[in-house]
């Protein structure tokens, strides 16, 4: 099976978020991340590098109807994800799993953002070369 021309990756996540205000402190002071639009007190677009990151403010009671296991960002090798563990646990961030090196020779740690989402920070070397390669 053959697929359209023209894919990037995963390059845009949107997320519903309680506490907008902290998670836009955490994503742009922690992360590096940058408003790129914010149309209204509810919504904000945040970008890194090409990616388009989405958080719209809910005020859900119950869980909302859209759950998401994690959110990666691509390291480009494996010593960035021990400085980007350094970095997070110097912010206080939650680790819920330490950097460890897989078979596969992927390297990453886990950790919460401000409002709970599961984040993965990873070194994966097929991704890393696909995003690292000199254009045509």
């Amino acid at each position: 099976m053959t697929t359209p021309a023209g894919m990037l990756g995963i390059r845009h996540v949107a997320l519903f978020i309680k506490d907008l205000e902290s998670a836009i402190d955490f994503y742009t002071r922690i992360v590096g991340m940058q408003i790129e639009w914010q149309p209204d007190p509810d919504n904000v677009y945040l970008t890194n590098h090409g990616d388009v990151f989405a958080l719209h403010r809910v005020d859900y009671k119950a869980d909302p109807l859209q759950r998401l296991d994690h959110i990666g960002f691509a390291l480009v090798d494996e010593s960035a994800v021990d400085g980007w563990y350094d970095h997070v646990v110097k912010h206080g961030v939650r680790i819920t799993e330490a950097p460890k090196t897989h078979r596969d020779g992927s390297r990453g740690f886990y950790c919460l953002d401000s409002v709970g989402h599961l984040l993965e920070f990873i070194y994966h070397p097929p991704i890393a070369k696909s995003l690292l390669k000199p254009a045509p």
